[in-house]
């Protein structure tokens, strides 16, 4: 795939849950297997239930988690002015655009609106 995603908490879940189609899971694999990149919400997303499949902890624990830095604040903050979105989606929102990443998520509209965000839904990818 060549380019670097932001991997909300949706994708991983549909993934470890075999929802996806066997093109769309090798897909996401493949995204998952080298460059798994996360946000903090999604890292406590993931770990806060109060039984956490260990396959859960092992993906975490491989993942390269990126903490709400204060640009990722400030951009959140601006994100929360212009627009109606949850405190975590708008986290989420602020982190791939610091980051200059591709947000990797089923909720496209939960999104779509917020501009210069790049966003896509694997399951769009049904075609590909």
């Amino acid at each position: 795939m060549g380019q670097n995603y932001l991997i909300d908490t949706n994708v991983i879940i549909d993934f470890s849950q075999q929802r996806f189609t066997p093109n769309i899971a090798r897909q996401v694999a493949e995204i998952l297997d080298n460059t798994p990149i996360i946000s903090a919400i999604t890292q406590i997303e993931l770990l806060g239930f109060s039984i956490v499949p260990q396959q859960m902890k092992d993906f975490v624990d491989v993942a390269d988690i990126l903490n709400i830095s204060q640009s990722v604040i400030f951009k959140t903050i601006e994100i929360r002015r212009s627009y109606k979105i949850k405190l975590p989606d708008a986290i989420i929102a602020a982190t791939a655009l610091e980051n200059n990443l591709i947000l990797l998520t089923r909720n496209s509209s939960d999104f779509k609106k917020i501009s210069n965000l790049k966003l896509e839904n694997p399951y769009d990818w049904q075609n590909e």
